[in-house]
Formats: structure tokens, C-alpha cells, sequence
């Protein structure tokens, strides 16, 4: 079967080290790509060339918005070694760089440790319980809904309610695409901002950096997030993220430094 998140992140090489990939606007939050979107096809060069299967830890530095048509990426290997693989990669579009990255790989299916400490999932009432973000006044088009299917607690739902900054709720893609830790990747950067429940729309919040740590290879079903704005300074804000499957264990961790721009569109 073919799925649009697969097809959408295609990639061509086009020399050693270097491809080209065609994005897809539907992917975008107003007229910007999602963030977690435009890393997926450089995440997906750089698992190429690490050795290992599956992102552990991924920074990314985004430096421009990305728009939907050709880019060009490039990879670097760091370092070779037999548990973890180290990779930098940019993606460009018009010779301009949009996103740059560092990532370690590993093999995330392993024998349990010795230890098992886990963070328990964030209390959620049931998917057709909550609330449909394509209906949350947001103030922005969503193409991004097309692709992404999200339910958000009903508590948080009301922009502006002025409560803790936070957002939770159930993500999954739209066409039942498998969960895998590079869809992981991207569900990390696809919440609303968890300002918008305390704030209500406010403008656009781009992130600056993303760090997503990637803890197990989920069981398949729907993917539980919260989110929360733990700092601001300025127009700075610091936003921490749990991901955890249907089994209620941790799958990934998230932290982003991002600006915001108030009046500027989402």
C-alpha cells in the first residue's frame, strides 16, 4: 500500500551523499511547511548512511520556512560505530539553506535493560471524546489536517481559557499510515503551540531548535502527546513534549525553543 507520507518524502539521489525530494505543500500550517514535515525526507538521508535503523536523538536548527516544491539535501557521516551512528544533513530549496541537523542512530529493538523508569501518560478521555483540531479557531488554514488526524482534550480546546499553557491530546496520520520513529519525529513538531490554550491565537510561533529523542518503536494505534510551554522570556518561549503509544509507554521526548511573532500568520 502506498502512503502519502511515504510518497510525499520521496527521495532521488542524485550524487554521493546528496538527493533531491519534492514537498508537499499539504503539509503546511498556512503557507510553511510543518516543521516536523521538512525534517522527514533529511531524516530519512541520514538514517540512509548511519548503519543503524532508527533515530535516538535528533537535533535541528530550522533557519528559513520551508515552502512545497524541490529541495536538495546533503549528508554527512560523523561516525561509524557498532551500537550508535552519528550523521549531519541540510536540507536546501533555491540555494538557500532551510534546516540543518545532527543525529545519532541506533537499533531502538533491543533486550529490556536492567532498569525500567517510565513517565506515565498524561490522563486523556478517549479519541471520539475529544476535540477535533480542524475545529479550534486558530486563526490560521490548515492544509497540514489532510494529512495528520488530531483530537485534542477538551480542556484545551477553547483558545484562550487562560489556564496552564499546555496541550494534549491523540495524533495519528489520516490514511492509517504504521507509526514509526521517523513519524514520531514529525508528530513531535505537529501540537499546537501549548500557548494557544492559555493565550488563544497569538501569531505564529516558529521553531528555532527541536531536539526529539526517540525511546522505543511504538505499538501501532493512535500516539498520546502533551505538550507544555515551561518558560518564556521575551518573545522566547521553551516547549517540553511527551509522546506515548497505545501501550502507555514513552516513545519519544521533544524540547523546542521557538519565537513568537505576534500577528504574523501561524
Amino acid at each position: 500500500m502506498s502512503w502519502q507520507f511515504d510518497d510525499e518524502t520521496t527521495l532521488t539521489p542524485t550524487g554521493e551523499s546528496r538527493f533531491t525530494t519534492e514537498l508537499a505543500s499539504a503539509w503546511s500550517i498556512g503557507e510553511n511547511l510543518n516543521g516536523g514535515y521538512l525534517l522527514a525526507p533529511l531524516l530519512k538521508a541520514m538514517t540512509g548512511i548511519s548503519g543503524h535503523p532508527h533515530p535516538l536523538t535528533v537535533t535541528t536548527h530550522f533557519l528559513r520556512p520551508g515552502r512545497g516544491g524541490a529541495a536538495e539535501i546533503e549528508v554527512e557521516p560523523i561516525r561509524s560505530g557498532r551500537t550508535i551512528g552519528t550523521v549531519r544533513g541540510r536540507l536546501s530549496q533555491g540555494g538557500k539553506t532551510k534546516l540543518e541537523s545532527i543525529a545519532a542512530f541506533t537499533d531502538l529493538v533491543t533486550e529490556p535493560g536492567l532498569l525500567e523508569i517510565g513517565i506515565e501518560p498524561v490522563d486523556l478521555p478517549p479519541p471520539d471524546e475529544c476535540v477535533n483540531r480542524r475545529s479550534l479557531d486558530q486563526g490560521v488554514v490548515l492544509p497540514l489536517m489532510d494529512r495528520v488526524e488530531m483530537r485534542v482534550h477538551p480542556d484545551h480546546a477553547v483558545a484562550g481559557h487562560g489556564g496552564e499553557p499546555e496541550i494534549a491530546g491523540w495524533i495519528r496520520f489520516t490514511d492509517k499510515r504504521p507509526i514509526d520513529p521517523l513519524g514520531l519525529t514529525m508528530f513531535a513538531d505537529a501540537f499546537p503551540p501549548p500557548l494557544f490554550s492559555k493565550l488563544g491565537f497569538i501569531g505564529w510561533v516558529p521553531t528555532i531548535e527541536l531536539t526529539v529523542h526517540v525511546r522505543r518503536v511504538p505499538v501501532q494505534g493512535w500516539i498520546r502527546g502533551h505538550f507544555k510551554t515551561s518558560e518564556t522570556t521575551g518573545n522566547r518561549t521553551i516547549e517540553d513534549g511527551v509522546l506515548w503509544d497505545e501501550s502507555g509507554a514513552v516513545v519519544a521526548q521533544a524540547r523546542q525553543v521557538g519565537l513568537i511573532l505576534q500577528g504574523a500568520p501561524s
